[in-house]
């Protein structure tokens, strides 16, 4: 089901739900029947945070330009979590 807006010279804007593909050019008005023609608007779109963006911009940044390191990174040590102590050996 898709969201279509029409748009009643009398009454005015108000909006239908109706299978995809299906939308004739005029909709019958709910309020007074008259002929209401179909309007075509912008689809709503989020927008998201500067945070999001930085990363998508770097993400596509990365695809053309990768960055290069000289050298691996610092080995970092890795503590087993306590309750593996706990576990039974076989």
């Amino acid at each position: 089901m898709a969201t279509y807006e029409y748009l009643c010279s009398r009454c005015g804007p108000f909006e239908v739900r109706l299978a995809i593909g299906t939308a004739p050019r005029a909709y019958g008005c709910p309020d007074c029947a008259g002929a209401a023609r179909r309007v075509y608007s912008s689809p709503g779109i989020t927008l998201t945070s500067k945070a999001v963006a930085a990363l998508h911009v770097r993400e596509e940044q990365a695809r053309e330009a990768p960055t290069v390191v000289s050298q691996l990174p610092p080995r970092r040590k890795v503590q087993p979590h306590p309750a593996l102590s706990r576990l039974p050996r076989p």
